[in-house]
């Protein structure tokens, strides 16, 4: 199995970040700094140890879903105290969040120790379909809407195309469905800023064929069978040597 493989299915972090520990001497193996990309181990003989603490290789893999609320951020720890999605899952065994929902960003969010089917999921390249309900300030007019879809130039990279569908008007405002397969850091609301719409609320409703299933605000549970086989067969088209 290849180093940076091992790494990212033991939660250590994604592939790439695993290949940047690699590189900086900060991975032994069996003793020795392996510093060399491309690395192969055997997983059920050698010893891989991180900044010198053992790392074995997870077998028992968790799957978790959450309703994020908000006022939670999308990461194990915070340096400025705030409150985290881990805490709102207390398990024994570590797990991490599957991307991240911003802060005043609610909804669906996967947890997981399986960084192997992590690091699909979040390859940009996959383009997993992420499904967002979107409350914007005020109505949206067509050609926005229409400009919207194509795809817009945004920080100088343009968007990719996504779905948009008004699903009713709450007090003459847009509540939208939106479907994208990009991920950038506060994409959606950037979008509807470039054309003078602001979000009022964000709440991801779906990311791949894993929906919320009646979950309620700050409510966790374990995938099912049935979802978790869903899910690596929805990925299974981009598995890795």
């Amino acid at each position: 199995m290849r180093l940076n493989k091992y790494l990212a299915s033991a939660g250590i972090a994604s592939r790439r970040k695993c290949d940047d520990l690699i590189t900086a001497g900060r991975i032994k193996v069996n003793g020795k700094i392996v510093s060399e990309l491309g690395s192969r181990i055997d997983e059920t003989a050698d010893e891989i140890r991180y900044d010198d603490r053992i790392i074995r290789f997870e077998k028992q893999y968790k799957y978790i879903l959450l309703n994020k609320p908000t006022g939670y951020v999308s990461t194990v720890k915070d340096e400025f105290r705030r409150p985290t999605v881990v805490d709102l899952v207390p398990l024994e065994d570590r797990v991490f969040p599957v991307g991240r929902l911003d802060y005043d960003t609610s909804g669906l969010l996967l947890l997981t120790n399986d960084g192997q089917l992590t690091n699909l999921l979040l390859h940009p390249k996959y383009k997993v379909e992420k499904i967002y309900h979107v409350l914007l300030d005020k109505l949206i007019k067509p050609v926005a809407r229409y400009h919207l879809e194509q795809g817009i130039e945004l920080e100088g990279q343009r968007t990719g195309p996504c779905k948009i569908e008004q699903i009713r008007v709450i007090d003459n405002c847009s509540l939208l469905e939106v479907r994208i397969r990009e991920g950038r850091n506060r994409q959606i609301r950037k979008m509807f800023d470039a054309y003078g719409y602001r979000v009022e609320s964000l709440d991801r409703i779906g990311f791949g064929p894993i929906t919320l299933s009646g979950l309620r605000r700050g409510e966790w549970r374990p995938l099912t069978r049935f979802e978790i086989e869903k899910l690596k067969e929805y990925m299974s088209r981009y598995d890795q040597d």
